[in-house]
């Protein structure tokens, strides 16, 4: 079956060779009509959440057809999926080969930790993104736990095996994966919490070079956290006390004692 434009026919027109170029969907206005769509979906799942949201209200937000969504996503919960999953996937290209092996520690917190505290133009968006996703985190949907399985669990995973290698254990366990979670919550922080942040302490944020101090800072607290998770294991791996039978015996001197000083 031949897939349709929204609000085409079926029927097809022995002169479709006369047709305008504005009787069919573009690339480029097809792309800018997905955009739209995806920006007021989220911003309308993000005050409404994914039931409360009606797909007419979206498509009439867009100024598009109401069979877009059907077009472009398939149904309301395929353009839900691509509304949660395209900021993260924004986010994680940016962290493309930060567990290279060849990377020092400092340089791969750097890529790692820069995206969580970079800013875009659009303001609006970004709470609007950050708002859908505080709900997702309270009570996530299966859609948001697809999305996460599918394009957050293998960074999480590669930043685990990073930190053990660094640690010099062949891979992660519980204290590793501990580490990962506050390494990318201090810098997450500065993504979800940024205008609480600025009702705190605006200065921080504002300012030139506001965002390359605040990840300067946030790189050291990381290699600061690394040497305490090495010093924490080397702690708990100090060897066990020999048995008397094979500690070195005392001289005879040490045995009766030293002589007591006079008083």
């Amino acid at each position: 079956m031949s897939t349709l434009r929204p609000g085409s026919s079926s029927r097809r027109s022995a002169d479709s060779r006369h047709r305008g170029p504005d009787d069919t969907v573009r690339p480029d206005r097809g792309a800018a009509a997905r955009e739209q769509l995806l920006a007021h979906a989220t911003r309308i799942f993000s005050v409404k959440g994914y039931a409360g949201a009606s797909t007419r209200a979206i498509c009439d937000a867009a100024s598009v057809n109401v069979a877009s969504i059907h077009y472009y996503f398939g149904d309301k919960e395929g353009l839900y999926r691509a509304v949660l999953l395209a900021p993260i996937t924004h986010f994680t290209q940016q962290l493309r080969g930060f567990d290279d092996p060849s990377l020092s520690f400092e340089a791969s917190m750097r890529m790692l930790l820069a995206p969580f505290i970079a800013t875009s133009k659009d303001a609006e968006r970004d709470r609007a993104v950050m708002r859908l996703h505080l709900r997702e985190m309270l009570e996530p949907s299966s859609v948001f736990r697809e999305v996460v399985e599918r394009s957050v669990v293998p960074h999480h995973n590669a930043l685990a095996q990073l930190l053990a290698r660094h640690v010099g254990i062949d891979g992660p366990d519980e204290g590793i994966h501990q580490l990962a979670f506050a390494l990318v919550a201090m810098a997450n922080d500065y993504c979800m919490s940024r205008e609480f942040m600025m009702l705190l302490a605006p200065r921080v944020l504002e300012g030139p070079g506001a965002n390359e101090q605040i990840l300067d800072r946030l790189v050291g607290y990381s290699a600061a956290l690394l040497q305490h998770e090495i010093e924490r294991r080397g702690a708990s791996r100090k060897p066990a006390p020999r048995p008397v039978s094979e500690r070195p015996a005392r001289s005879n001197a040490n045995r009766r004692g030293a002589p007591s000083r006079p008083r």
